[in-house]
């Protein structure tokens, strides 16, 4: 894909998220705050991994 067809992509999903924080604030609200989450799950999980991987003895 070239370098066009990426800049055209990422300008029709920024004008989507743009449209869906405009027709319904509480549910961008809530992805955002759903996402936000799931990455913060994903990090702890990675560091209690590598937690217990280092304190194995």
């Amino acid at each position: 894909m070239g370098p066009k067809a990426k800049k055209i992509i990422l300008i029709l999903v920024g004008a989507f998220f743009i449209y869906a924080i405009f027709t319904s604030p509480d549910k961008a609200a809530g992805i955002v705050t759903n996402a936000w989450g799931v990455l913060v799950d994903g990090f702890n999980a990675i560091l209690r991994f590598f937690d217990t991987l280092l304190n194995s003895n």
